[in-house]
C-alpha cells in the first residue's frame, strides 16, 4: 500500500500524542509569542503538522482555540495548586510555624510550575497587554486560582496562624512577582542562581508578612 507523501515543509505530527494536544501545544506557543491577532489557523496547522480542517475539527474557531489554550494551562496549574493548597490547609491545625512552612511549599510549587512552563506566563502577558479584550479568560482561568489561595490565607488567619487583612492583594502581588521572575529567566538571567535567589526572596517576603517560621 502506498502511503500519501507529506507536503514539503510541513512538520511531521507527533503521532505519540493525541492530535488535539498537538494542536493546542502549537497554538499555545504561537499565541504566547505573538498574541491573538497575529496568529492564524493556518499557522497553527503548519506548526502542528496538520491541515486547517483538522485544527477546526478539534478546536473550532480561532477564539475557541485561544480559549482552549488557556483552559489547558489552567487545568495543569489547578491540579498542582489544589494539591499543594490542600496540604497547606491540613497544616493549619499544627500551629503557626507549620502553617508558614506550608505556605513556603505552596509558593515553591507555583514557582516551579511557571519556571517549567514559561509559555504560561507568556500567554497571560500577551492577554494582559489588552486588558479590555478577552476579560472572560481571567474570570474562568485566573480568578479561581486566586480565590483558592486567598481562601487558604483567610482560613489561616481565622486559626490565628497569621494576620492577613487583604489576601486577594497578597495573592495577586505574589503572582505578578513570579511572572516577572519567569520573564527574567526568559530574557537570559542566570538560571540556577536566579531560581535560588527568587525562592529565598519569596520566603523572606512571606516571613516578613507573617513572621518567621522555625526551621
Amino acid at each position: 500500500m502506498t502511503m500519501p507523501r507529506r507536503r514539503p515543509g510541513r512538520p511531521r505530527r507527533d503521532e505519540s500524542r493525541p492530535t488535539r494536544e498537538v494542536v493546542l501545544t502549537a497554538a499555545t506557543a504561537l499565541f504566547a509569542e505573538r498574541g491573538f491577532d497575529a496568529v492564524g489557523l493556518r499557522e497553527v496547522a503548519a506548526a502542528a503538522g496538520v491541515d486547517v480542517a483538522t485544527v477546526a475539527h478539534h478546536t473550532g474557531t480561532k477564539a475557541a482555540l485561544y480559549d482552549a489554550c488557556f483552559a489547558r494551562v489552567f487545568a495543569a496549574e489547578r491540579d498542582v495548586l489544589t494539591e499543594a493548597a490542600e496540604q497547606a490547609r491540613a497544616a493549619l491545625d499544627a500551629g503557626p510555624d507549620a502553617a508558614r512552612r506550608a505556605l513556603h511549599e505552596l509558593v515553591d510549587v507555583f514557582v516551579d510550575f511557571l519556571e517549567d512552563r514559561p509559555e504560561t506566563t507568556a500567554l497571560w502577558l500577551r492577554r494582559w497587554l489588552e486588558p479590555q479584550r478577552h476579560a472572560e479568560l481571567d474570570q474562568r482561568y485566573a480568578d479561581p486560582l486566586y480565590r483558592l489561595v486567598a481562601e487558604l490565607l483567610t482560613a489561616a488567619a481565622a486559626t490565628g496562624a497569621l494576620a492577613e487583612p487583604t489576601p486577594h492583594i497578597t495573592v495577586r502581588s505574589l503572582v505578578w512577582a513570579t511572572h516577572g521572575h519567569v520573564v527574567a529567566l526568559a530574557a537570559g538571567a542566570p538560571g540556577a542562581r536566579e531560581r535560588r535567589e527568587f525562592r529565598a526572596f519569596v520566603h523572606r517576603l512571606l516571613d516578613g508578612l507573617y513572621g518567621s517560621a522555625t526551621p
